[in-house]
C-alpha cells in the first residue's frame, strides 16, 4: 500500500461541508431533454469519464478516497446512496435524478449502495486513473485525517 504525508496534501482540511450537489444545465424538448456538462461548468476539468452499470443491488461500490482526485457521480438512470464521510462526520445522499451531480472533492471517504435495477452512474474525474492516489484502507484515511 502506497504511503503519502497528509500534510503534503492538505487531506484534514477536507470537510463534509465541500461537498455540493450541482444543478446539471438542462435543455428541455418535448423530443426529450438534453443534459450539458461542458468545460468551464464544474471546478475541475474532468481528464476521464467512466460508469458502473449492471450493478447488483446487493452490492457495494467505492469504499475509498482520493489523495489529489475530485468527482462528480451522476445517476444517469435509476438511482442509487452514496454515504460521504470526512472522517468525523458522515452524510448519505440518494442519487436519482439525471440533472444532478454530487461534487465530491479530494479526501472524502466514499461508499455506494443500494442500486436500482438498471442503475447507472456516472463519474466524471479530475484526473486519470492512478492507483497510489487511492486510499482503501478506511483506518488509513482515518489516520490521514489527523
Amino acid at each position: 500500500m502506497v504511503r503519502f504525508d497528509a500534510n503534503k496534501h492538505n487531506l484534514r482540511r477536507k470537510t463534509i461541508d465541500a461537498i455540493q450537489l450541482l444543478d446539471i444545465p438542462v435543455v428541455e424538448d418535448v423530443r426529450g431533454n438534453l443534459g450539458i456538462i461542458q468545460s468551464g461548468f464544474l471546478p475541475f476539468e474532468f481528464k476521464r469519464v467512466y460508469y458502473l452499470f449492471d450493478v447488483p443491488s446487493s452490492a457495494f461500490r467505492g469504499g475509498h478516497s482520493h489523495i489529489d482526485q475530485q468527482e462528480v457521480l451522476i445517476a444517469l438512470s435509476g438511482s442509487f446512496e452514496v454515504t460521504v464521510n470526512d472522517g468525523s462526520e458522515e452524510k448519505r445522499y440518494l442519487l436519482n435524478k439525471p440533472n444532478i451531480g454530487l461534487l465530491i472533492p479530494t479526501g472524502i471517504w466514499r461508499e455506494l449502495e443500494n442500486f436500482s435495477s438498471g442503475a447507472v452512474c456516472l463519474v466524471l474525474a479530475s484526473d486519470v486513473y492512478k492507483e497510489e492516489d487511492y486510499i482503501r484502507d478506511y483506518d488509513e484515511f482515518l489516520r490521514s485525517k489527523k
